[in-house]
């Protein structure tokens, strides 16, 4: 309760007020508001809560072990199998190509792409609680993994001794070489699965929420940047050296300039064409994804027409042409990884399943939230790593997702994993039956879809000049991020990008606790008692999210979701209306039937137009269930809050969203100039809503609910909308 009282003064020129209210001291506040504290629980006490049997508890733990089991048995087989096989098919199709392109990346046969677009989907399947994400290669991690192979495998421990004409020379194994990176390969990432699931066994997945936007966005562009430059040396189809590790990125492009002038004409231009096809096709889809159906598989149609024209024209005989040659069928056997390896590649192997899940989880969370479910960090983690176990002992190497081919599987209708197995199936129909039809193909050509698919991370740069203006401390981090792993190597510039953050973390703040001091009858007053940014924002949505008793995001969905339904209702005349713009519980036009009492039913004319409500606290005339909220207003005491970043400033803004009040206390003059720079005001929130005090913005709410400008926060317009002729409904009293 909001204890004391206050006399406002009627001056015209100034509000005052005086207050009158006891002096509290810390103890006597504590007892007066009857203060609670924690009651402290043993080890044994919560040990035994959490592993207490029941019939209820042995379900929600199956369900949570095996997240398969929640949704297959309820899988509405009618309304969603087609769009899932529709879906699988084209994602299949696009990871068979992707799977082929991106094994030149870990400097392994083009066969084991395909192996590895297939075996992790099944284990994922299981234990993923993603609906939508496409498990398989990611350029980035398999550049990670190629870079450890090919420091591991140099060809100067391939020499043997070749005699010619009486003179001795040496000359490559190259089969020797294929096979000790396959091994490795593997044996990184069946390294990777153990970490992974280490991490998600010990639930540590909190942690990749150190890995910021600007982080993980100047680490994907040196990523790309590494990518595009060991996919030049295929492009051109010259020898370059294995490098790795300090500066790897400079030699590599030393040794492709060094050797421009043995470029192979024929795989230049097929790798130049397939370049400017797939990336012109690329944006003519996204463009235009509202208008077509289906998106163009433009990989598919360049490596089906690529190959053709390479068989028809025997580009590797005639022209020299650098191709697959051998994509032997069906699967390989199973074996064991080579524990030795283990030790090599354990620090480069953290790095990867870090940068591997955080992508992952990344594209889950994005994908989680337009469809309105949620995913389980934790058991992602689980599940990525049992899925790199299982295929690195399959010939398989690392597994994560792609946001390109999972917004095939999206875009073209998936609903669930259902999708997910369909696409493994035309996998595997690639590896048994189809995979030696594109023996003619170029590498080049593989090499020019692994260019085409980077432009979504090349155009982050962008983001520099934007993060410059916003906060220049997230920009540091961006720019440190990416020039220490282009100059360093990926694992040890990812290393260097979060050292780096952590001390910008120090110099600025440390976390501290949230926590809500007071409530007022239809306001929640929350004080923050640190800086609020990407490290702690997680801590201090949840935080807000108990103060208030909502979660603002789900309550917008949820309310978007009724919206449309009843917007469906209106034109399909379902729904009845009066003058007054109110869209009462029971307004469905089921029967042509009055109401009791003649002074609650108005008619509204055919034609006429008129702001419609809906009662968020009443019952809706359409079958979703909208949280309450049941406050106006929203205070929050920033007096200790020292600077916000972008994505403080989207979860307030979220409650702006519900039409909840917010208002802001105890800010300084860096503070409020902190908040222009990030774009903080606009038409909705304004400098009107800062105060100097809680008590000011408390009385100002007060003097809003005496005069009524405060209006009912359970209220949401529907503008514009035709009345439906004839229609009657029975008035609410607000």
């Amino acid at each position: 309760s909001y204890q004391g009282t206050s006399r406002m003064s009627t001056h015209a020129s100034s509000h005052q007020y005086f207050i009158s209210r006891p002096i509290y001291s810390y103890p006597d506040f504590n007892v007066e508001n009857e203060h609670c504290t924690g009651v402290d629980r043993t080890f044994r006490d919560r040990l035994s809560e959490s592993y207490r049997c029941s019939g209820r508890t042995a379900l929600r733990l199956i369900k949570s072990i095996f997240p398969v089991t929640d949704w297959l048995f309820r899988y509405p087989v009618r309304e969603w199998l087609l769009s899932d096989i529709i879906s699988g098919v084209s994602t299949g199709l696009v990871s068979s190509l992707q799977g082929l392109a991106y094994a030149l990346l870990v400097s392994v046969s083009p066969v084991y792409g395909l192996y590895s677009a297939f075996f992790p989907i099944i284990p994922y399947f299981i234990f993923g609680t993603s609906r939508h994400v496409s498990v398989g290669p990611f350029p980035v991690t398999c550049l990670m993994v190629g870079s450890v192979v090919m420091t591991l495998t140099p060809d100067d421990d391939f020499l043997v001794p070749l005699n010619i004409s009486g003179v001795n020379e040496t000359t490559v194994d190259v089969e020797a070489r294929e096979a000790q990176r396959i091994v490795i390969a593997c044996s990184m990432t069946v390294l990777i699965g153990l970490i992974q699931v280490i991490m998600g066994l010990l639930q540590v997945g909190f942690l990749v929420r150190y890995l910021s936007d600007p982080l993980v966005g100047g680490f994907t562009t040196a990523a790309a940047l590494h990518v595009f430059i060991s996919q030049l040396k295929t492009i051109l189809s010259v020898p370059t050296s294995s490098h790795s590790g300090l500066f790897s990125i400079a030699y590599t492009l030393g040794d492709v300039l060094r050797n421009i002038k043995q470029t192979n004409t024929a795989d230049l231009l097929a790798g130049l064409m397939t370049i400017a096809v797939v990336m012109t096709v690329k944006e003519f889809n996204a463009k235009f994804q509202h208008k077509i159906p289906v998106s163009i598989p433009i990989e598919l149609i360049v490596t089906v027409v690529a190959t053709g024209i390479s068989y028809a024209v025997d580009l590797e005989s005639r022209y020299g042409a650098s191709t697959v040659r051998s994509i032997p069928r069906g699967f390989a056997s199973p074996s064991l990884p080579d524990q030795g390896v283990f030790w090599k590649t354990l620090e480069p192997g953290f790095s990867t399943a870090v940068v591997g899940y955080a992508v992952a989880v990344s594209v889950a969370k994005v994908y989680a939230a337009k469809n309105d479910y949620a995913i389980n960090g934790n058991q992602e983690l689980i599940a990525f790593g049992i899925s790199n176990v299982f295929s690195g002992c399959f010939s398989s190497f690392v597994a994560s997702t792609a946001l390109s081919r999972t917004a095939v599987q999206a875009s073209t209708g998936g609903k669930t994993q259902v999708a997910g197995v369909i696409s493994a199936t035309v996998v595997m129909v690639v590896i048994l039956a189809l995979g030696q039809l594109l023996e003619p193909l170029q590498k080049s050509v593989l090499a020019g879809v692994v260019i085409a698919n980077l432009r979504g991370m090349f155009l982050q740069v962008l983001d520099v000049l934007v993060l410059w203006r916003q906060n220049r401390a997230d920009c540091l981090i961006w720019i440190a991020t990416c020039l220490a792993s282009v100059v360093l190597g990926l694992d040890v510039g990812l290393l260097t990008g979060l050292a780096f953050e952590i001390c910008t973390v120090v110099f600025r703040t440390q976390l501290n606790a949230f926590f809500q001091i007071v409530e007022v009858a239809g306001v929640k007053i929350f004080k923050c008692n640190s800086p609020i940014y990407f490290a702690n924002i997680d801590y201090f949505k949840e935080q807000l999210k108990k103060a208030v008793g909502f979660d603002a995001v789900q309550v917008f969905k949820k309310r978007n979701k009724a919206l449309k339904k009843i917007q469906k209702l209106m034109k399909k005349e379902k729904l009845k209306t009066s003058k007054n713009g109110v869209v009462s519980a029971v307004s469905l036009c089921q029967e042509n039937k009055g109401f009791e009492g003649e002074g609650d039913v108005v008619r509204v004319g055919p034609g006429e137009r008129a702001d419609l409500h809906l009662d968020w606290a009443s019952k809706l005339p359409v079958p979703v269930n909208v949280p309450r909220v049941q406050i106006h207003s929203l205070v929050l005491d920033f007096s200790a809050v020292s600077f916000l970043d972008v994505v403080a400033v989207k979860v307030v803004k979220e409650f702006v969203r519900l039409n909840v009040r917010v208002f802001i206390a105890g800010c300084d003059d860096e503070m409020v100039k902190n908040m222009e720079s990030l774009s903080f005001f606009d038409e909705a929130v304004t400098k009107d809503l800062l105060f100097l005090s809680v008590h000011d913005a408390v009385l100002f709410i007060r003097r809003g609910e005496a005069d009524g400008s405060l209006q009912n926060p359970a209220l949401r317009s529907v503008r514009n909308l035709v009345v439906i002729p004839g229609c009657i409904t029975q008035l609410l009293p607000f």
